[in-house]
């Protein structure tokens, strides 16, 4: 009995045994199955790959100015008198010619009355005295009049004639202040408000506050100030003749820069302790949104079109100090290739080093591709970020935010390039 009951524990342990080392076996296989996936190939990074673009571009430089107007006139009586009636709305567009306001006119008419029945008086006389020197002249040829009288008459026919054409002149002032009692418009363009109502005395000249303002409208300056190195591009364009530098104007609301213009003034001399000179370029005002005083982005181009090499902002990484783009070779291997970067053109960035056109670049998937690494590319277009359409927005657009509020007018507000 003692010896069945020792195989039967025998047998036990050795089952135990066996399981135990079973177990073992299993948990030391696991390891090695989960690391088996890991040791496959990693399947290529997805990424976006375009090639790289060469367009003509224009280097542009950016400035902030004011409009101002062509012609700013204002209006001031030329006569004294009593303000009768206003012609106009304030605010309004008015004609060259237009009556504007009437001074009381009674007064003036009197005195042309007065004037010219002095004047007819004055003929009269002259009339007379010329008689009378014909007369004597005659007497003198006959020996029947002293030389004497004869001189006299003659002097009085010559002082005749000069009082006549003063009567003659003082009539054509006495008209002329008689149409100035009709204030007309010198100038075409908007008008402001009335700052004398009917029923006030005005004075004569310009001492006094203006009745109103006028500015023309259909042509506008935008007034900034450069750098000298443009100032001096400017003055080699001007030398050699060729086709003067391009200008273009957004407004604070606007993005892009909608009107195109041409420079039309630089001043005389440099401002030492700006380092910055006036220039004035002139825009059609053909809609009238343009009004002395409002705040110009202002875009210079300062050089002819070239050749230029571009690719999108996202295409670019940073590394430290230094600019890349990721190139792709024929393996569809990312090669790290750092360039130098020039400035903006119309949603592109040019590149002035490093690249060549026609080769393939990284454009979306950047942070997620180590040099070196095989990735699978889907070729897209080297296209522009989508912007809002140039004119009016409700918000200001990408080249409006990038002006401070604050900086000088002579302060270029960025860098940057246009295609042609």
């Amino acid at each position: 009995m003692s010896t069945l009951s020792t195989r039967t524990a025998a047998f036990a342990g050795a089952a135990i045994v066996l399981a135990l080392a079973a177990a073992g076996l299993a948990a030391l296989s696991e390891p090695v199955q989960a690391n088996a996936p890991a040791s496959a190939q990693a399947p290529a990074t997805p990424v976006d790959a375009a090639l790289v673009v060469s367009r003509n571009i224009i280097d542009w430089r950016d400035y902030s100015g004011r409009i101002e107007a062509v012609e700013r006139v204002e209006i001031h009586p030329l006569v004294s008198g009593t303000l009768t009636a206003v012609h106009f709305k304030d605010g309004a567009m008015v004609r060259k010619g237009d009556v504007l306001f009437t001074i009381d006119p009674r007064p003036y008419e009197a005195a042309v009355a007065r004037s010219l029945a002095q004047a007819e008086a004055a003929k009269a006389r002259a009339g007379h005295a010329e008689s009378d020197g014909a007369r004597a002249e005659r007497l003198l040829a006959d020996n029947a009049i002293a030389k004497r009288d004869y001189d006299a008459k003659q002097n009085d026919a010559h002082v005749a004639q000069a009082e006549l054409l003063a009567a003659q002149a003082a009539l054509k002032a006495a008209r002329i202040d008689l149409e100035h009692t009709r204030i007309v418009a010198p100038v075409a363009g908007r008008i402001s408000r009335a700052r004398v109502t009917a029923g006030n005395v005005v004075s004569a000249g310009t001492g006094g506050e203006p009745l109103t303002t006028l500015v023309s409208v259909n042509k506008m300056y935008a007034a900034f100030d450069v750098d000298e190195p443009t100032y001096l591009k400017l003055a080699q364009a001007s030398r050699a003749g060729g086709a003067p530098m391009p200008v273009q104007l957004g407004l604070a609301d606007e993005t892009g820069y909608a009107r195109r213009g041409a420079v039309s003034f630089v001043d005389n001399r440099l401002d030492t302790a700006s380092g910055t000179i006036r220039v004035r370029a002139i825009f059609d005002n053909a809609d009238g949104t343009l009004i002395p005083g409002l705040y110009a982005r202002v875009r210079l181009g300062t050089g002819k079109p070239r050749e230029a090499v571009l690719v999108e902002e996202r295409a670019v990484g940073t590394d430290q100090e230094k600019r890349y783009v990721l190139v792709l070779d024929a393996d569809n291997r990312a090669v790290y290739r750092e360039v130098r970067l020039g400035r903006g053109s119309g949603g592109l960035r040019v590149v002035e080093a490093g690249l060549a056109p026609g080769e393939r670049i990284v454009v979306n998937g950047l942070q997620r591709v180590r040099p070196g690494e095989t990735v699978a590319p889907r070729d897209v277009p080297m296209s522009t970020p989508a912007r809002p359409p140039q004119g009016r927005a409700s918000s200001l657009g990408e080249d409006a935010a990038q002006r401070q509020e604050g900086t000088p007018a002579g302060t270029p507000a960025a860098d940057r390039t246009g295609v042609v």
